[in-house]
Order: structure tokens, then C-alpha cells, then sequence
């Protein structure tokens, strides 16, 4: 098990949430941080809060490295309108996200790896970095090995949530349309996410 896989399972007891909503969560058997001193509880300032907030931000798009995100703030902050709302916006648009809320990956550490190996088309073209970002309209689809692929097959078939309105999936062909950039309150978080905390943080 590499470092990365193996911290994805503490993500959720470290932030105290069980972040992507999956039923076999460790957290829901052991809801403290993990390590020693995990059961400790320990009051947050409001460095801590903001800094919380950006780390279960960071975490439920698949840990993104802190230079990346911190670009994505700094683009937020230059488009026009709210910055938390337009932080979401360009969250929402990378390709790994996009994978992951069309269902065709179980985890978005999964749907990393399928864009990752090569598996995924936008628009008939072989694309192969998980922050491509992609643009209203684009169609989006699977490598034919991976539309028989039964990791594929029992994604979309999960209920434990849904494709959210501003994506269409076609599970049956393996593609979808990226129909529209949402808002916040579009986004089906598992739990409660604080973007504005996130940028007060970058903004200190």
C-alpha cells in the first residue's frame, strides 16, 4: 500500500468528518484523529478553523498539493464575482472531479488514476492530467477497455450518492456532457464545506 493510499484513510478521523459520505468510512467506527494522542480534544482558533476548512477542501478533491491550490486561489481571486463561489467553480471543472461526479469512479483518488493511465477522452481527445480543465459543453468519455471494466460498472451503480444536475451522465455508453459551472450551493458535499473560510485564510 503506497503512503499516499494509506493516508487517505486517515484523512477522514484526522479532520474529524467522514468527508466523502462512504458508508465504510473508518470514521464511522472510530471517530477520533488517528495516532496516540488522536482522542484528545483540543479547542481551535480561528487559524485553526480556516485552516481546517482548507484542508477538508483540499482533501475531498483528492488531497491536492498545496502549490496547486493556492494557484487555484489566486485565479479565484482575479475572475469576476464571489471568490469562494468561483474557487468551487474552477474545483468543479477539473477532470478528475468531473470523472468522479459522473460515477465512474467509486473514489476521486480512483478517478486521478483513470485520467491518469490514459483513459479518458473530452471532446474525442485522449487527456491524461487530472486538473484539465474542462469547459460548458464538453463531452466527456471512457477508453473502450474501461466501459467494460467492472470497477467502472460498480460506480455508477452506487447509491450512495447521485450525478448532480449540472452534469449529464450516459452510464449505458460511458460518457457524459459537463452541461454548466456551479454554484456552491449546487455541489453535493457529504458535509458542510466553508470555501469563504478558505479564503480569509489566504487573504490573512
Amino acid at each position: 500500500m503506497t503512503k499516499r493510499v494509506a493516508a487517505k484513510y486517515k484523512i477522514d478521523r484526522r479532520l474529524g468528518v467522514n468527508l466523502w459520505g462512504r458508508p465504510k468510512s473508518p470514521f464511522s467506527t472510530r471517530n477520533y484523529g488517528p495516532g496516540q494522542h488522536g482522542k484528545q480534544q483540543s479547542r481551535l482558533s480561528d487559524y485553526g478553523i480556516q485552516l481546517r476548512a482548507k484542508q477538508k477542501l483540499k482533501g475531498y478533491y483528492g488531497n491536492i498539493n498545496e502549490r496547486q491550490f493556492r494557484n487555484l486561489y489566486d485565479e479565484a481571486i482575479r475572475l469576476r464575482g464571489d471568490t469562494s463561489e468561483n474557487m468551487i467553480g474552477l474545483l468543479e471543472r477539473r477532470l478528475d472531479a468531473v470523472i468522479y461526479r459522473l460515477k465512474f469512479a467509486a473514489t476521486v483518488f480512483s478517478s486521478r488514476q483513470l485520467v491518469n493511465h490514459g483513459h479518458v477522452f473530452v471532446n474525442g481527445k485522449r487527456v491524461d492530467i487530472p486538473s484539465y480543465r474542462v469547459k460548458e459543453g464538453d463531452q466527456i468519455s471512457l477508453s473502450e477497455k474501461m466501459r467494460q471494466n467492472a470497477n467502472v460498472i460498480a460506480a455508477t451503480e452506487l447509491q450512495e450518492r447521485a450525478v448532480p444536475e449540472y452534469i449529464e451522465a450516459d452510464h449505458k455508453n460511458m460518457k457524459g456532457t459537463f452541461l454548466r459551472i456551479p454554484k456552491i450551493s449546487d455541489v453535493p458535499y457529504p458535509v458542510h464545506m466553508e470555501p469563504s473560510l478558505v479564503v480569509e485564510f489566504y487573504s490573512r
